[in-house]
């Protein structure tokens, strides 16, 4: 066995994503010694499911973070002054230690020995196994699963536990950090019925107890004082659910919230000379994309969709909209992403471009179309506007259909969706997961039903190349052939921007996007 898991020497001195070091000790959490304090937060929305393997927004994700923990999670390190994490080295969390068999298809973990659930239960191997298991049968976290490349997961006995791939995979170990991944009590699990109870109950070893959630007003996470690990120094959580975006400023320029999410960028400037106020903004390969239903007529031709990407107004969208809060996006993956390229990408504000493209696909009079606008994010609003007067002066009309949030999520997913605007963040900071999700033909996430056997071919390929540079070749020839056909034009990356009040400390950032609670205290 070669052994990989060069981590535990520095475990002790990485920050873990629940606020725990790996060499803490059983109950290292008295109230005393951590004090009681309390803040709140302002969120756009209130969340799904409770669910680990079925959570698939922010709010959702926040829940299964504070309540779970996962076998390994994500070291963290300071850049320019500000901690965030680097999601390319894996550290401990529940596995204390693990080996990696010489063709690297088998990972044996060995878990810590003083873990209990938040029910008491001690966590064993069989709970690992059983939480492997409904990860793999749920309708969510199921293609994760077969993205890691996961063929069997075995107890060796109570505290060893052997995950064999079907093939070596770069990104298993990278995904096992994720929410998804969490480890769940089994036993109370079954007690209670099975998988539908996790919906509106959990069933952790988290930092947090999920006190009470209601999705329409408010959650309370309350500090777990039987934590395995070092106490979070926050007592209570109390996280509002506010749509209205300009209600969530006020608030935090008033000291009535401590913490706020979905800041718009108009207001970031305001919010920065607020006394007692702290924007953290920073750039995030979270990207905003103007998506073209390959499948559906005009988009099924590739160079209307070109026209349309010489039609975006790509600088007002930056400075008339985001204000400085978001930077060029120029290829299907994020520029902070390794192997990122923007070959192929020729696109620029260019109308008479758009139009002579509109000519060779045999459209010169231009054409209308259908464009969704999801509800709750005034950026994706302004662009729209934007956008639909830009086409109208190559001719093109684009007629925008309002949604709820919930509805258009319901809406692209069917994959009928003609036109729409979507945001998305890789959890993940790999051009392999990236795409898989998105532009794969299988891709869960692929509503605009982008399809590319050599892309495909690609992607499955670098997916078992060992050597990153070689992997990262095989992506960038991927990214080159999405770039030239098109399947989206490329709007911008945004800034996480993460509002605080003065004196909060201990935010850092992750390619989620989610605040680990467990980090954070008040001064």
């Amino acid at each position: 066995m070669r052994v990989t898991a060069k981590a535990v020497a520095i475990a002790a001195s990485v920050l873990l994503v629940t606020g725990c070091s790996a060499n803490a000790n059983t109950n290292a959490n008295s109230t005393e010694s951590t004090g009681a304090t309390t803040i709140t937060a302002a969120y756009s929305e209130g969340g799904t499911t409770l669910n680990p393997t079925e959570a698939n927004d922010v709010t959702s994700d926040t829940f299964v973070l504070a309540a779970y923990d996962q076998l390994v999670t994500y070291a963290t390190e300071e850049v320019d002054g500000k901690q965030v994490a680097n999601t390319a080295e894996i550290v401990p969390m529940i596995a204390s230690s693990w080996e990696v068999s010489d063709d690297d298809t088998a990972y044996t973990f060995t878990l810590r020995d003083d873990i209990a659930f938040q029910s008491g239960n001690p966590l064993t191997s069989a709970d690992v196994v059983g939480s492997f298991q409904l990860i793999a049968d749920s309708s969510s976290a199921s293609f994760l699963y077969g993205m890691a490349g996961i063929s069997t997961v075995t107890a060796v006995d109570d505290s060893t536990v052997t995950i064999t791939l079907t093939a070596p995979n770069h990104l298993f170990l990278q995904i096992l950090p994720m929410y998804s991944f969490s480890i769940m009590d089994t036993k109370l699990i079954e007690e209670n019925g099975g998988a539908e109870w996790l919906a509106t109950n959990t069933a952790g070893s988290g930092p947090f107890v999920v006190d009470s959630w209601d999705p329409s007003t408010e959650a309370v996470l309350s500090r777990n004082d039987d934590y395995w690990g070092d106490a979070p120094a926050l007592e209570t959580v109390n996280i509002k659910f506010i749509t209205e975006a300009s209600n969530r400023v006020q608030l935090l320029s008033k000291g009535e919230v401590q913490l706020a999410l979905e800041i718009p960028a108009k207001d970031v400037a305001a919010l920065e000379d607020t006394d007692g106020v702290v924007i953290d903004s920073r750039p995030s390969n979270k990207i905003l994309y103007f998506a073209m239903n390959n499948n559906i007529a005009p988009f099924d031709n590739e160079l209307v969709r070109q026209a349309i990407t010489y039609a975006i107004p790509y600088d007002k969208l930056l400075t008339d909209v985001m204000q400085g809060q978001a930077s060029p996006m120029t290829s299907s993956v994020a520029s902070s992403t390794p192997g990122f390229t923007a070959d192929g990408n020729n696109a620029e504000y260019d109308l008479d471009k758009a139009k002579d493209l509109l000519t060779q696909a045999g459209y010169p009079d231009g054409f209308t179309f259908d464009f969704t606008l999801g509800s709750g994010f005034q950026d994706w609003n302004d662009d729209a506007v934007l956008i639909q007067a830009e086409l109208a002066k190559v001719g093109v009309t684009m007629n925008i259909t309002n949604m709820a949030r919930a509805q258009f999520l319901e809406a692209i997913a069917t994959n009928q969706v003609q036109s729409y605007i979507s945001r998305w963040t890789s959890f993940v900071n790999d051009p392999g997961y990236h795409l898989g999700l998105l532009l794969t033909s299988t891709g869960t996430s692929n509503y605009a039903n982008y399809n590319n056997a050599d892309v495909d071919s690609l992607w499955t390929e670098a997916s078992t190349e060992p050597d990153q540079e070689k992997r990262n070749e095989l992506y960038g020839e991927a990214q080159e052939i999405i770039n030239e056909e098109s399947p989206w034009a490329y709007l911008y990356e945004y800034n996480i921007v993460v509002g605080l009040q003065e004196g909060t400390e201990g935010y850092t950032s992750y390619p989620d996007g989610i605040v680990r609670y467990a980090q954070l205290s008040v001064n």
